[in-house]
């Protein structure tokens, strides 16, 4: 286990013998586990799981506080990377500012 008290973990869609992991949409996948539709009846992820692309690589960020809130999701987030050879990182550790509406 990570030891973060506070900030992220990055799951690349990067296997540990540097495979580029497939299906393409893995992340969005993923990260829908604490997502819900929106009034607009689009897809919103959660602040706690979302999916990214750094440096060209699918990710799902995960915020590290998700493991005292809800345990069990934390734990089959990290367990999926695990079961799929998947690189896990150290993410961003200073909270996020806001996103701002458009």
């Amino acid at each position: 286990m990570l030891e973060n008290s506070a900030g992220e973990i990055v799951i690349r869609g990067i296997t540990r013998l540097g495979r580029t992991f497939r299906p393409s949409d893995w992340a969005d996948r993923l990260a829908s586990v604490l997502s819900h539709v929106g009034g607009d009846h689009r897809l919103v992820y959660s602040s706690q799981v979302y999916p990214v692309t750094r440096a060209g690589v699918r990710c799902v960020v995960i915020n590290t506080a998700l493991e005292s809130q809800d345990a069990r999701v934390f734990k089959f987030l990290l367990d999926f990377a695990r079961e799929n050879d998947l690189e896990v990182l150290s993410g961003r550790q200073t909270e996020r500012e806001p996103v701002k509406p458009i």
